[in-house]
């Protein structure tokens, strides 16, 4: 993302400025149009099992107003993955609140999939259309709207709070495994910080990456061969 681009400027490397606009634009897109779809995904699913928080917040929309975030918009430009205002929920509402919980949570990261499927059916249709002449600034723009789609599913479903991944290890921990791991969250989100940023776990977030969009891609593409249109 732009710390790519900033990074090969400060050593003296080249860029190619139609690819950073087209990515910029990918990201752009993400911000305005899937990170609300993601907040509106955990207020549905949540409103669907009973709680009426996010409904009443109007925070089941898909307005980008209420659900942009300065500084996870900020990170989503420059390190590819970043985050939105959350959607209030009120487990008290629920009828099982761990299991509940987990569904809700899980909501967000299966829409950025869901997102990511569907610009690959419309990247496959549209290199269908153009015979395989595709101009490099749309490829690089749906190849950069498919990856950050896939790194956000992939990047939520970590186990460590405040992403979804947590909520979605609380379904299978005890009461009292969940209330000591909710204790120590803010030493768990410093120590998160911490280990993203060392670089830890790049290169296993890189390789799940990678195969979910090779996953992605092969599937609307195999949806393109059962139609016989490729």
């Amino acid at each position: 993302m732009l710390i790519n681009m900033i990074q090969a400027l400060f050593y003296g490397g080249s860029v190619d400025f139609s690819q950073v606009i087209a990515e910029i634009a990918a990201v752009l897109f993400i911000i305005f149009c899937i990170l609300p779809l993601h907040e509106c995904a955990h207020g549905w699913v949540a409103y669907k099992l009973g709680d009426n928080t996010a409904k009443y917040s109007g925070r089941i929309t898909l307005n980008p107003l209420p659900s942009i975030d300065l500084m996870g918009s900020l990170f989503l430009l420059l390190f590819g993955f970043g985050w939105a205002k959350p959607v209030p929920v009120d487990t008290r509402n629920f009828k099982n609140p761990k299991r509940d919980m987990a569904i809700t949570a899980l909501a967000g990261p299966v829409s950025n999939l869901l997102a990511s499927f569907v610009g690959a059916l419309i990247y496959v249709g549209v290199f269908i259309a153009a015979k395989g002449n595709l101009s490099d600034v749309v490829m690089w723009f749906f190849e950069a709207y498919i990856s950050i789609n896939v790194l956000l599913a992939v990047f939520n479903l970590i186990p460590l709070p405040p992403l979804d991944g947590s909520k979605i290890l609380g379904a299978f921990l005890s009461n009292k495994a969940l209330y000591n791991y909710y204790r120590y969250q803010n030493i768990i989100v410093m120590v998160s910080f911490i280990v993203l940023f060392s670089g830890w776990l790049s290169a296993p977030l890189y390789f799940l990456q990678q195969t979910f969009y090779t996953g992605v891609m092969s599937l609307a593409q195999l949806i393109y061969h059962l139609f016989g249109l490729l």
